[in-house]
């Protein structure tokens, strides 16, 4: 009696942390900035579809293949601008997420990515993250 009473606690407390999970990635995802995109940031949005959407997606909501950079993780005070720098020129291991480690990207410049990352950051003060 005693062990079904501790399996069965535990059971409840692996569902529970795999629904906080589960809602920490669904609930805080934002959504995707509507609208024109302003003409200072184009040029980002031109380099972001051409070397990151594919993963990340359009307007940086995410596919199956990465995640959404739209998203409070990715805000400046846990992101900085460097983290992206960083994981364009180096590629990243996987830490928030399980689409695995992402690739260095070949032939971006770190001008580029400056560029994508003012249209990242656009995209996320349009959806209200900071």
């Amino acid at each position: 009696m005693k062990a079904w009473m501790v399996g069965t606690g535990v059971a409840v407390m692996v569902a529970a942390l795999v629904a906080c999970e589960s809602n920490a990635t669904n609930q805080d995802a934002a959504k995707p900035a509507g609208g024109v995109t302003p003409a200072d940031v184009q040029v980002g949005e031109g380099k972001f579809a051409a070397n990151c959407a594919a993963c990340h997606g359009v307007r940086g909501v995410g596919t199956k293949q990465g995640p959404p950079l739209v998203h409070k993780i990715y805000e400046p005070n846990h992101h900085a601008d460097m983290a992206f720098h960083r994981a364009a020129e180096n590629g990243v291991r996987a830490h928030h997420w399980e689409f695995g480690n992402m690739p260095k990207i070949e032939g971006v410049t770190p001008a580029d990515v400056e560029q994508i990352i003012r249209y990242v950051r656009w995209l996320q003060r349009e959806a209200g993250i900071y």
